[in-house]
């Protein structure tokens, strides 16, 4: 299996996208989603320096653009998974088919606005521990009274909140761990974004959602998110939330991700994954001469294609490892509603609902109750009657 992966804040270099303009198309593209986006996506791709694309009100939707324009050399109709890193996660929201590439440029700048407007209200930051043991640093920096804002695994979990607390987690950092501050506007994934997350619940029903067209994790809990709506709901809530790119990490593993390709600006999600995952085969791509190592890649680890016709049915998968437990007393046969839930995954957090997304018939279990399951495993087969979300 193949996973396509979109980074997040702090990848972007200075005129990272200047080859790709030399592409068809590319330039017209960009300079559409510019409009959207209500910046110049051209200029901040090419020739601005490193501090101009440093602002999150900028940085945001072109990180997106880039991912999306890359993204667009592909046949990624081989793909079966996506994923992003924090803003990184609009982009693969995109790749699922969930939104618009337009809607997913939009939604990102709008992001980017609300999120440096919220760092602006008091002055907060964040920093990387690097090493140490993470129940050690986790408790470090719950004493310093911050927030652990990306836990991105392979020992690396990032601190945000006050200036003084991140003095305090600095002047007292634990046994064999360094910490390097980050040059960020503020807190991110922290309650100090809640004025952006208001603003992203107010602007969430206006967007147009489509069920995902492949799997896609969530920065939340790395469980595979099987309905639009849903996703859109977890896009809104990351803003406050941590990544927990780890649990994506382990997602991978768990589905038995074979390679792993890196949308430009490449190099960090690669890094961490190589880190973490033993034996996966990995490009990254930066510039047009990347794809052909790509289209490669596709093609020996990607999804067979298949002349077969479409069966008109749904599949119930399961969001998280874990073990399966089917809804009491729902049988083969029975009418379902969109929206459903039809059972949950037992897993280490607790309990988290397996729902439909469409109304009709359940014609079958494809998993036993107790059964150990993995994220994205089908667990019931429905034809569905509409209704879909």
């Amino acid at each position: 299996m193949l996973a396509v992966l979109a980074p997040g804040q702090g990848s972007q270099k200075p005129g990272f996208l200047t080859p790709w303009l030399d592409l068809p198309g590319v330039e017209p593209r960009l300079r559409w989603w510019s409009a959207l986006a209500g910046i110049d996506l051209v200029h901040l791709g090419t020739t601005a320096d490193a501090d101009e694309i440093k602002d999150t009100a900028k940085t945001q939707p072109l990180l997106v653009a880039a991912a999306l324009i890359a993204a667009e050399q592909l046949p990624l109709h081989d793909v079966a998974l996506v994923a992003g890193h924090s803003v990184g996660e609009l982009g693969a929201a995109a790749l699922a088919g969930v939104l618009s590439p337009e809607a997913a440029v939009t939604l990102a700048g709008v992001r980017g606005r609300e999120m440096a407007a919220a760092c602006a209200v008091e002055p907060t930051g964040m920093v990387a521990v690097l090493g140490g043991d993470e129940a050690e640093v986790l408790a470090a920096i719950e004493a310093a009274g911050l927030y652990p804002a990306n836990r991105n695994g392979a020992g690396q979990i990032v601190a945000a909140g006050s200036l003084a607390g991140l003095d305090k987690l600095t002047d007292n950092k634990p046994a064999g761990c360094k910490v390097v501050k980050l040059s960020v506007a503020g807190a991110f994934h922290t309650p100090y974004m809640a004025p952006a997350e208001q603003a992203l619940v107010a602007l969430a029903p206006g967007i147009t959602v489509h069920q995902p067209g492949r799997l896609v994790l969530s920065n939340l809990d790395g469980s595979a998110v099987t309905g639009g709506n849903e996703l859109v709901q977890r896009l809104v809530r990351q803003v406050t939330a941590p990544v927990r790119w780890d649990l994506c990490m382990n997602t991978l593993a768990d589905l038995g991700v074979t390679a792993v390709i890196e949308l430009p600006p490449a190099g960090t999600l690669a890094g961490l994954v190589k880190r973490a995952i033993k034996g996966v085969e990995i490009v990254k791509v930066n510039t047009p001469d990347d794809l052909k190592a790509a289209r490669d890649l596709i093609a020996r680890h990607g999804v067979a294609p298949s002349h077969e016709p479409i069966p008109h049915f749904q599949v119930a998968v399961s969001p998280a490892a874990g073990n399966f437990q089917p809804a009491d007393g729902l049988t083969e046969g029975a009418d379902v509603k969109n929206g459903q839930v039809i059972g949950h995954v037992e897993t280490r957090q607790g309990p988290i609902d397996v729902t439909t997304h469409a109304a009709g018939t359940l014609i079958e279990w494809l998993a036993s109750p107790a059964d150990p399951v993995a994220p994205g495993q089908p667990l019931a087969r429905l034809h569905p009657t509409g209704g879909t979300a």
